[in-house]
């Protein structure tokens, strides 16, 4: 069966919402990014419109599901193994970011390739508050702390490899929805950490920072916990977050929270012969 594309994001949700919404920590990226679409327009991630693709199998049913945001890579979310096999015929793909099985087939059809990122999903189960639990405490960010807030967006961006263009307006949605949370100590803002607004019944934790003078204190696993502990009072199934497997500190600081490894993602580019 073809994939079919479009770059109609309520087109693409309504024929693929269902399948990505029936396994929401699976397809948290997804979901996120087509909700952004959906409020903000077509070129709320960069200058090109999006790709949006799902595929069906013979029985009808939609078993795979893509969005590329230029300049992004493309997010592929769960995916049959023959979707995956059309979808290496139905699209160039500049590179891919999916769940390391389907990014290690789709990469050995490129003649060279290089692993960018490894980032690892986790999943709340019993959330622990942090023992010893550190100085301060948590807080709804607010306007006041928003030059504050833009640089340490700004800060983690460069940290992790993000364009930091969205910044500002990051912060503004995260605030005037309750969503960024600061952890304060000694009267001052340490560290912070956001969350998303629940889609599916999932929300996921991100942007977790904390300015490299006031690390090693406990302040992320803090600020992390208290997200995390908000977002399941106001109903969420699923909470989640991702790490970057190359930071042996973060993941260990969510495991002892109560997060529990779900699957691993890879950020493969294809690179010219």
């Amino acid at each position: 069966m073809p994939w079919t594309f479009t770059d109609d994001v309520d087109a693409f949700l309504a024929a693929a919402g269902a399948s990505l919404a029936a396994r929401p920590a699976e397809n948290t990226l997804l979901l996120t990014v087509t909700a952004t679409l959906r409020k903000d327009g077509p070129f709320a991630f960069g200058t090109e419109p999006p790709v949006l693709g799902w595929w069906r199998g013979a029985d009808g049913e939609v078993a795979g599901a893509l969005v590329r945001t230029p300049p992004y890579l493309p997010l592929l979310g769960t995916a049959s193994p023959e979707a995956v096999a059309a979808l290496a015929d139905a699209l160039p793909l500049p590179g891919v970011n999916a769940d390391r099985d389907t990014a290690r087939v789709l990469a050995a059809r490129w003649p060279r390739h290089r692993v960018d990122e490894e980032h690892r999903l986790y999943r709340l189960g019993t959330l622990v508050s942090p023992s010893p639990a550190p100085a301060g405490r948590p807080r709804a960010a607010t306007a006041a702390d928003r030059a504050l807030l833009v640089g340490w967006f700004r800060a983690f961006g460069e940290e992790t490899g993000q364009p930091g263009d969205r910044a500002g307006r990051s912060v503004d949605e995260r605030t005037a929805h309750g969503l960024l949370t600061v952890w304060e100590a000694h009267g001052e803002p340490v560290s912070m950490a956001g969350r998303s607004h629940r889609i599916a019944d999932m929300v996921r934790v991100a942007a977790v920072y904390t300015p490299p003078e006031h690390r090693g204190r406990g302040y992320a696993a803090a600020a992390t916990a208290e997200v995390s502990r908000v977002a399941q009072e106001e109903g969420a199934g699923e909470v989640l977050l991702f790490t970057d497997l190359g930071n042996p500190t973060s993941n260990g600081v969510y495991r002892r929270i109560g997060y529990e490894a779900v699957g691993d993602r890879l950020l493969i580019t294809a690179e010219p012969e």
